[in-house]
């Protein structure tokens, strides 16, 4: 006998994928569904092979906003043939925000299937006072209600057993109603995609009222006591969402978190610069001259030494994303930001997957399916490689602490080379939010729509969820520098060491070798905004993964320079070798560069055409020319 499938459902916050982790444990694998970009994750009960989970994208409603609510819709009406329909469903629901998540509820009623409602963050509820009645809840929705607490594996024994049995029951009915229709497939047939049997517009909106209303009484008569969380909410939205304290705040809160990554970040950044130093050294003391000594000193350790030395200031970021994250406070950042993103044709649900971009352009992209609209989703995808990820923290890193002295100033409560770092950032959002206006009127025309979204409440942020997310960060980073980094390295050490200079050859080299042939052929492109051949060279391998060219300056830099290019290091090598309008328009060279050639492929996925990511790259390679090209004359013109 087959396992039963049950697919656990909810709104988006709702702590439904932390149930799904410890329902399934280890006992779980991600997926794409056939012919969509969404991901699915399923698995087995652990302990228990007789049930099998499936975790749907987050919904409000049966009737779609986006194409995750789309294929959680079909999924549960049995139209989509690539996923078996549930057997059962486990609705996931916030205790501290009953209301709002009963209306989804009550609209799966409709489905027919057996339902077992899993009331989850009651440890959330039961701090903030919040008392609800299970057994009133349970009678009002003629549903059984399990209290869970998922991070804490509290009550998840009891939901099993609540769906088991209401399995058993199932069966238990259809086998006396042998021969007559399944209830179960009925109603996947009379559920239309617009959510209710082909009924029109103005019976939706009536049927969404109803639900709206009964949701409202049922949690009235279920809960006790209220709390005391959304009246500290409302206080603290009172300062944080006002119209000219909120939009200070949050610009002030970017503005110092772009000074503790460079203030915070300097003495780590160090350590791990002089502790790669000392060992190459080390192996120059050991290994005698040669082609493994190099391959090791001037291919690995110089190359993706030169990367991961800036895995501290990365650590930096991410820790203030995530705290603002878990606190409640990015959905008032969306908020804010909506009054600004609708003056260029968004709305304030493109800021999330567009901040989600600072950490990686992929993810960011990915999360705009969550937007309904088609055309703001593509604006979206296609400025996300706009915000400046942590790809491009080394390239800024190296560049502003190689030519920027960190002078105080503001009275010497900030560092200049912390302003440069968010006057970086800041001119990301601004160029990103005026090619969403140019594209809002030309190849993603359309109609503006309302933004709408559920404000979480304000908690303390977990540690847990702190360090985990650290730690995905910093696994993610340090496989990269071990894989895409070290591989590319290896590639550009052969490049960059074959052929060997003819006899009696002058100077460097690598000028004679496959790379220089290379970097001095692309040089005739990017001479005129400033870029020397080594610039050049490093730009290939840097297709890769924007701070591959870190990796590839370290490696050019250190082959023409043996053991004294060690003891200075790439920052010291680099301000003997360019001149500061160089460095100016290199950065302002990867404000715009895609160079990600997985965001381009991502892309091509997320919009089903390769036509988006060649406009996207394109586009992105004209303006960082054209920045480029207008940063080094401007400066040497000035500098003359």
């Amino acid at each position: 006998m087959s396992a039963a499938l049950v697919a656990l459902v909810g709104n988006p916050n709702s702590g439904k994928s932390s149930l799904f982790n410890a329902l399934t444990g280890l006992r779980q694998k991600v997926a794409n569904y056939p012919g969509a970009t969404v991901d699915r994750r399923t698995g087995t009960l652990a302990g228990d092979k007789s049930l099998s989970l499936i975790d749907l994208p987050g919904s409000y409603s049966l009737t779609p906003h986006s194409p995750d609510e789309a294929l959680t819709r079909d999924i549960l009406t049995g139209t989509f043939k690539a996923q078996k329909r549930p057997d059962a469903l486990i609705c996931v629901v916030d205790a501290t925000n009953l209301a709002q998540h009963l209306k989804f509820v009550l609209e799966l009623k409709n489905l027919d299937l057996p339902i077992v409602v899993a009331l989850n963050m009651t440890d959330l509820a039961a701090r903030e006072q919040i008392e609800i009645d299970t057994d009133k809840l349970s009678d009002g929705l003629g549903l059984p209600v399990v209290e869970t607490v998922a991070v804490r594996r509290k009550g998840l024994d009891t939901l099993t057993g609540r769906v088991a049995e209401a399995l058993r029951r199932r069966d238990t009915a259809d086998g006396n109603n042998a021969g007559g229709n399944n209830t179960a497939d009925t109603a996947s047939g009379t559920l239309s995609p617009m959510g209710a049997g082909g009924a029109g517009e103005r019976d939706i909106a009536a049927a969404l009222k109803d639900r709206q209303r009964d949701a409202r009484i049922i949690a009235a008569a279920a809960t006790l006591n209220t709390g005391i969380g959304h009246k500290a909410t409302r206080i603290i939205d009172d300062i944080l969402l006002h119209r000219v304290a909120g939009p200070a705040i949050l610009f002030g809160l970017l503005f110092l978190i772009f000074q503790a990554v460079y203030s915070w970040g300097e003495a780590p950044t160090g350590w791990l610069e002089g502790g790669i130093a000392r060992l190459q050294l080390w192996l120059a003391a050991i290994l005698p001259d040669g082609a493994l000594l190099s391959l090791l000193n001037d291919g690995v350790l110089a190359g993706v030494g030169s990367v991961v030395v800036f895995l501290p200031q990365i650590i930096i970021l991410f820790t203030f994303i995530l705290l603002l994250e878990s606190s409640g406070y990015m959905a008032r950042a969306a908020f804010l930001m909506d009054r600004l993103m609708s003056a260029v044709g968004l709305n304030g649900r493109a800021f999330l997957p567009l901040l989600s971009s600072f950490a990686c352009a992929i993810p960011g992209i990915m999360a705009a399916r969550a937007i309904a609209d088609p055309k703001d989703r593509l604006t979206t995808i296609l400025i996300a490689p706009l915000m400046t990820c942590s790809a491009r923290l080394p390239v800024y890193t190296l560049v502003i602490a190689a030519f920027i002295p960190n002078t105080p100033v503001a009275g010497g409560w900030l560092g200049l080379q912390g302003v440069v770092m968010f006057a970086l950032y800041i001119t990301g959002i601004v160029s990103a939010l005026a090619v969403a206006y140019v594209l809002r009127r030309t190849v993603a025309k359309g109609a503006p729509h309302p933004f709408l979204l559920e404000m979480p409440k304000y908690q303390m942020p977990d540690p847990r969820y702190i360090l985990t997310g650290l730690y995905e960060k910093t696994r993610i980073f340090l496989r990269r520098a071990g894989t895409i980094i070290l591989l590319s390295m290896i590639v550009l050490w052969l490049l960059a060491s074959f052929p060997a200079p003819p006899a009696g050859a002058e100077g460097p080299a690598i000028g004679y070798s496959l790379a220089g042939m290379i970097g001095q052929g692309l040089s005739v492109i990017f001479a005129p905004i400033g870029f020397n051949w080594e610039i050049s060279v490093a730009l290939v391998p840097g297709m890769a993964a924007r701070e591959v060219a870190v990796a590839a300056l370290g490696t050019v830099y250190s082959l023409q320079g043996g053991e004294d290019a060690i003891a200075a290091g790439l920052v010291s090598l680099l301000q003997g070798a360019w001149s500061l309008p160089t460095a100016f328009s290199f950065l302002a060279w990867y404000v715009f560069a895609p160079q990600c050639l997985s965001t381009l492929a991502v892309t091509r996925r997320e919009t089903n055409s390769w036509r988006w990511p060649l406009f996207m790259a394109g586009y992105l390679f004209a303006l960082a020319y054209l920045a480029a090209f207008l940063t080094y004359r401007i400066s040497s013109a000035l500098m003359a």
